[in-house]
C-alpha cells in the first residue's frame, strides 16, 4: 500500500483503499501494537463525527484493536478536540478520531492522538505504516488475552464543562444573540449546549445530521447560509464550525466573514493587552495573509511561519514557547487549554472579547486590512504535476513577475487530490491573472 498518512492523519473515500474494512482492521491492529509499548492492555479512546461510514470505520478499527489486546473506549459523536482532551483526561495510551474533517460525507479518515492529547509524531506514524504494510510485525496474542470494547457515558458533559471553564470567571454571554452553524457534524449536540449554558441566545443551524449532509452547504467551508441568517435574525455574531469541530469561521453582525487570520489577530491583541500572550509572537502557516504578519509586526509581535497543518503549528508553538497559533482556515490552537485546534474554545475567546469590549462584532473582528489574496484548487490524479518542467518554469516566471510586491504558494493538498495555487499582493488584477494562468498550466499537465 502507498503512504497512509497525509498532513492530518489518514483520509480517503469510504469503503475503498485505506478506508476499506480489511485495511481499517489492519490499521487497528497496527495502532494497538504501537500502543502496547506503554501497557499490555492499552486504553484507546475512539470518537467519531456523523458520517454514515463512521459505523463501519469504528467497527473495523475496534475489531483490530481488540485482536491485539487493546481496550477501546467508544465515545460516539464528539468533536476532534474532545477526543484529544479525553485521551489525556482518561489516561489513555492512544486517542482515535474518525473523521474526514471538512471533506464531504463520502470520505472518511482517522486522526490519532498521543497520551498527552497531541497528534502523533512522524516516527510513530511511520511505524504504524510499516506494520500495516507487513514490514514490521504486529502483536500476536492468544484468544484469552483479547481486549474488549466499552462505551463511555457522560463524555459529552466532560468536554462541555472543560470548554466552559476557558471563559474568564464570572463572564456570561447574556444578551448576545449568536447564530451557530455546526455543519451537521460532530459538534451538533455539544456546541449549542455550551453557548446556551453560558447565557447566550443561540440560533442553531446544521444540527440535524443524517449521515450524508455533513459539510453540505453549511459549516466553516460554506458560510452562505450563516451570513444570511445573521442578517435576517439581527444577530450579534455568527459562528461556523467544520465537520469535526476543530476549526471556526466567524461572521460579524454585518455579514462579513472573519477568517482564522483575523481571529488570531484579535486573540493575540487581546491576550497581549492582558499580558497573557507568551513567547512574543504567534505561530501561523505559510497560508496566512501578509496583512496579518504586517499587523503583528506593528504591535511588536513576531509571526512564525510553518508548513500547513495544525500539527506543524503546535510543534512551532512548543519550540518557541508560544501559547497561540493557528491557520487561516480556522484551526486555532490555544495552548493554555488544548494542544489541537478547537473551534468552540476559540469561539468563546472571540465572544469574551466582544462582551468585554462593548463593541459590535464588525468593529471588533476586522482587526487588520488583508492583502488581496486569490486561490484556486486544481483537481489532479494520483501523481503530482508540480515536478514537470513546464509547471516549474511557469511558477518561476510568475514569482519573478510578482517580485517583492507579493508572494506565490503552490502546494499539493495533503487531504484531497488537489493542487492549491495561491497568490497575494497589493495588485488584485495581477495576482488574479497569475493564479489563473498557473492553475491552467497545472491542469494541462495533470
Amino acid at each position: 500500500m502507498s503512504k497512509l498518512f497525509g498532513t492530518d492523519g489518514i483520509r480517503g473515500e469510504a469503503n475503498t483503499d485505506a478506508m476499506a474494512p480489511e485495511t481499517l482492521m489492519a490499521i487497528g491492529k497496527a495502532a494497538g501494537t504501537v500502543a502496547a509499548d506503554a501497557s499490555p492492555s492499552p486504553r484507546v479512546v475512539i470518537g467519531k463525527d456523523t458520517r454514515l461510514s463512521g459505523y463501519m470505520v469504528e467497527s473495523a478499527l475496534t475489531a483490530g484493536l481488540v485482536a491485539v489486546g487493546a481496550e477501546p473506549i467508544l465515545l460516539g459523536p464528539l468533536p476532534t478536540p474532545a477526543v484529544s482532551m479525553l485521551t489525556h483526561s482518561l489516561r489513555a495510551d492512544l486517542g482515535i478520531m474518525i473523521t474526514a474533517s471538512h471533506n464531504p460525507y463520502h470520505d472518511n479518515g482517522i486522526k490519532f492522538f498521543r497520551p498527552d492529547g497531541c497528534k502523533l509524531c512522524d516516527d510513530t506514524e511511520a511505524r504504524i505504516e510499516a506494520i500495516v504494510a507487513g514490514r514490521e510485525p504486529k502483536r500476536e496474542i492468544s484468544g484469552g488475552d483479547l481486549g474488549h470494547a466499552s462505551r463511555l457515558d457522560g463524555a459529552h458533559g466532560r468536554y462541555l464543562e472543560a470548554v466552559k471553564n476557558t471563559v474568564p470567571s464570572g463572564l456570561k454571554f447574556a444578551g448576545l444573540k449568536v447564530v451557530l452553524d455546526c455543519a451537521n457534524g460532530a459538534a451538533y449536540k455539544v456546541a449549542p449546549d455550551i453557548l446556551w449554558e453560558l447565557g447566550a441566545e443561540v440560533i442553531s443551524m446544521g444540527v440535524n445530521p443524517n449521515g450524508i449532509n455533513i459539510n453540505d452547504e453549511c459549516g466553516a467551508t460554506d458560510t452562505r447560509q450563516l451570513r444570511s441568517k445573521v442578517i435576517t435574525e439581527g444577530a450579534d455574531i455568527g459562528i461556523a464550525l467544520d465537520g469535526d469541530g476543530d476549526r471556526i469561521i466567524v461572521c460579524d453582525n454585518k455579514g462579513q466573514i472573519v477568517d482564522g487570520d483575523q481571529i488570531l489577530a484579535l486573540i493575540a491583541s487581546q491576550w497581549q493587552s492582558q499580558e497573557r500572550l507568551t513567547g512574543g509572537g504567534v505561530a501561523a502557516t505559510v497560508m496566512s495573509n501578509m496583512g496579518f504578519e504586517k499587523h503583528l509586526t506593528a504591535i511588536g509581535l513576531t509571526c512564525h511561519r510553518t508548513a500547513v497543518g495544525d500539527r506543524h503549528v503546535v510543534k512551532c508553538m512548543q519550540e518557541k514557547g508560544l501559547n497561540l497559533g493557528g491557520e487561516q482556515s480556522g484551526h486555532i490552537v490555544l495552548a493554555d487549554y488544548a494542544c489541537t485546534g478547537d473551534g468552540m474554545i476559540a469561539g468563546l475567546q472571540v465572544l469574551s472579547a466582544l462582551v468585554q469590549s462593548g463593541k459590535s462584532s464588525s468593529d471588533l473582528c476586522q482587526v487588520f486590512e488583508p492583502f488581496p489574496q486569490v486561490m484556486r484548487n486544481v483537481p489532479i490524479g494520483k501523481s503530482s504535476p508540480l515536478q514537470k518542467r513546464p509547471v516549474e518554469s511557469a511558477i518561476s516566471a510568475a514569482e519573478a513577475e510578482l517580485g517583492k510586491a507579493g508572494r506565490i504558494l503552490v502546494r499539493k493538498s495533503g487531504t484531497e487530490p488537489l493542487v492549491r495555487v495561491m497568490a497575494e499582493g497589493e495588485n488584485i488584477v495581477m495576482i488574479d491573472r497569475i493564479v489563473n494562468d498557473l492553475a491552467d498550466q497545472i491542469a494541462a499537465a495533470a
